[in-house]
């Protein structure tokens, strides 16, 4: 897909967020615009807040045909119904995911900038990579995965990849002909109108 149509949006919920409130924003993101996947991506370690939230999210995102998974938990996402799984150890788990969840399951791994690691998880049967951050920002390493390297992959690569991680809606206009999926999470969570701010992302597209 990437190089010919206008890239999907991949959609990240925020690290932290009250379910009630979030679940109600959630729904009218997903009524107003169309998404291709939804990415569980909460920092809690705690296993009950965990659940509640992969089971109420699910139900909005399955009654609206959009696909749920989630950051790492491998036993959460089989036991959960869930669609998959994103890895952030980028190919390292890959074929344990696969074992685990099945060959139906969406297996996404998180690459950062590394050409090496992505081509690791594609031959180990992930089905997306994501590369990230693409925009800059005081937080991590100040590593960055850049344009040229969406370039190669779209170019060398058949296997889908996700541009994640700081963008802005330049940004994400300059990468669209060049990625599959556009990972949007707190740059529109964070707005009064989240659907209002994806309807920017989304104009930028093309």
């Amino acid at each position: 897909m990437a190089g010919s149509d206008k890239p999907q949006i991949y959609l990240l919920t925020p690290p932290e967020f009250d379910l009630p409130t979030f679940r109600d924003q959630l729904a009218a993101v997903l009524d107003a615009h169309e998404i291709a996947c939804l990415r569980l991506s909460m920092a809690t370690q705690d296993e009950d807040r965990l659940s509640r939230a992969t089971d109420s999210l699910r139900e909005t995102a399955h009654d609206r045909d959009v696909a749920l998974v989630i950051d790492s938990h491998l036993v959460f996402a089989r036991d959960h119904g869930l669609d998959g799984v994103h890895l952030v150890d980028g190919s390292r788990s890959v074929r344990t995911a696969r074992a685990a969840l099945g060959r139906d399951a969406i297996i996404g791994a998180y690459c950062r900038a590394s050409r090496h690691d992505g081509m690791n998880a594609a031959e180990a049967g992930a089905n997306y990579v994501a590369f990230g951050p693409v925009g800059a920002s005081a937080l991590g390493d100040g590593t960055l995965a850049e344009r040229e390297l969406f370039a190669w992959w779209s170019e060398m690569i058949e296997l889908p990849v996700v541009a994640e991680g700081n963008l802005d809606t330049s940004l994400a206009a300059r990468l669209a002909p060049i990625t599959d999926f556009i990972g949007i999470g707190e740059e529109i969570w964070r707005q009064d109108d989240p659907a209002k701010a994806l309807a920017g992302f989304v104009r930028a597209l093309g």
